[in-house]
């Protein structure tokens, strides 16, 4: 996209500052609950795949993420205008042009993970309407495929539609090794359908546990 930088993978000083700041504001209206944070690797680079339900999510996940950074896949919309663009980039966001082969990004992904950080993205490649997650789009697993990734799937959950004090529930389930994503070198389409078709179903099955009290 044009006017973002993709030649340099950034560790943001603006990142650590306002995730506290982020943090206090989000606990003063929702009531957050992070559940299986042990599963999180400490260092190394992997994915995190998430169902998408609200704008503040690849927030709300790096809150529960102690220690390393998360960056994150966005539509470019969310880059277009100076302001938005400045504040989603110095939260590690880059943009993706969504429904096309966007290889700038995907190679921009690619390298996060290869680098030894943490992507962020979500499988269903836009926000699910009543909460509930959706099939995914073939992302997820070209960008494992491509970086031979470990994946992380984490559900998000809030049934109340983000009223005052609703609960707010994000579940890290257990690292999925490349090795079972059933990704070959000379696999097509329905090869990627199937690993990303795998990876949505491991978050389903978190989500479907609901929050935890």
């Amino acid at each position: 996209m044009k006017g973002f930088d993709y030649s340099t993978i950034p560790h943001s000083k603006f990142y650590d500052k306002f995730k506290p700041i982020g943090g206090a504001f989000g606990r003063m209206y929702f009531d957050f609950d992070f559940v299986g944070t042990e599963n999180i690797p400490k260092e190394g680079g992997f994915i995190i795949a998430a169902n998408h339900i609200h704008a503040i999510d690849p927030g709300v996940i790096g809150l529960g993420i102690d220690g390393r950074q998360l960056h994150f896949m966005g539509k470019k919309e969310l880059f277009e205008k100076p302001l938005s663009r400045w504040f989603y980039t110095k939260l590690n966001g880059f943009p993706v042009v969504r429904g096309g082969a966007d290889t700038e990004a995907l190679r921009f992904a690619v390298r996060i993970v290869k680098e030894g950080h943490i992507l962020g993205i979500f499988p269903e490649g836009t926000r699910s309407e009543d909460q509930k997650p959706k099939r995914p789009k073939n992302g997820v697993a070209r960008i494992a495929k491509a970086a031979h990734a470990n994946v992380l799937p984490v559900a998000i959950i809030n049934n109340d539609k983000f009223k005052f004090r609703s609960r707010y529930t994000v579940r890290f389930g257990k690292m999925i090794p490349y090795e079972q994503l059933g990704l070959t070198e000379d696999g097509g389409r329905e090869e990627l359908k199937n690993a990303s078709d795998f990876i949505m179903d491991r978050i389903i099955e978190l989500w479907e546990e609901g929050h935890c009290r």
